[in-house]
């Protein structure tokens, strides 16, 4: 619809064959669904854990416009330099002052339409960082939906589903998205919460889902039946690219919709309601 934007948000991406399932399924989804903006977390886009500068570009060629991380940001010392130069690659904003990068970004889409996009990572089993509930009300406290920006979404980057669901609720109304990423299991419980926020706990991963979310079934396997520590190594086949389409609306940044996407194998197909 014409009061409608219609974005797609896709979870992890995950080593080379995530970014060949995004070479090979980006450019017709974005065709066929009518895509505005493109937003990918690709925080494991290099080797299956970090991103480079060179991997980042290569998701912005086939058709990423943004990418958003998480706790695996810092894996390349080359990336620190890119932060503070690329602002098209966010790293969550809640890390304390200081670090390289920024959290929040915020584009002009086709027709004018301003969408911010903010990265968050969680507390509950990971990392101390700063409050993400804080920093999102620092952020909101200067950048208003409906005066200083038409959409706002959120990545919330966070192990616990918990502290995901609290975040989305806690936002709900004043952002138009919240979407988890980080577990790389897409849930199913993609929905539009009360006040209008659009929600769903995690998106999944864009890589090869015949593994141990990206991991070589092989390499992971000791550590889960010894206890014993040893190299990961990332899964490599064919693989699906995984998020959600949402739609929402241009005048007041609600969500009118979202649904499940997923191409590729290993996953069960979706359709988004309406397309055929």
């Amino acid at each position: 619809m014409q009061d409608e934007l219609s974005i797609l948000m896709l979870g992890d991406v995950v080593g080379k064959p995530g970014r060949k399932a995004l070479q090979q399924y980006l450019g017709t989804l974005r065709r066929d669904l009518g895509v505005d903006l493109v937003v990918a977390n690709g925080e494991n886009a290099a080797g299956g854990i970090g991103i480079t500068p060179a991997t980042a570009e290569e998701m912005f060629k086939v058709g990423v416009d943004l990418i958003t991380s998480g706790n695996h940001i810092w894996r390349y010392n080359e990336i620190h330099d890119y932060l503070a130069t690329h602002n098209r690659l966010l790293r969550p904003a809640n890390y304390p002052p200081g670090v390289p990068g920024q959290g929040y970004v915020q584009v002009t889409v086709a027709g004018g339409v301003r969408v911010g996009v903010l990265n968050l990572i969680g507390r509950v089993f990971m990392s101390a960082v700063d409050c993400p509930f804080q920093g999102a009300d620092k952020l909101l406290a200067t950048v208003r939906l409906g005066r200083d920006v038409d959409i706002i979404l959120v990545d919330f980057h966070a192990e616990a589903t918990s502290e995901k669901t609290g975040l989305a609720w806690y936002l709900d109304g004043r952002v138009s998205a919240v979407v988890g990423t980080h577990t790389h299991v897409p849930t199913a419980d993609a929905r539009i919460l009360t006040r209008g926020t659009g929600f769903q706990t995690d998106l999944g991963m864009t890589g090869c889902y015949e593994s141990i979310i990206g991991m070589q079934v092989s390499s992971v396997m000791g550590r889960l039946t010894t206890q014993l520590p040893g190299k990961l190594q990332p899964a490599d086949g064919p693989a699906a690219l995984c998020g959600c389409l949402l739609r929402i609306g241009k005048s007041d940044g609600r969500c009118r919709s979202i649904a499940p996407i997923r191409r590729g194998p290993g996953l069960s197909e979706t359709i988004p309601v309406g397309q055929h």
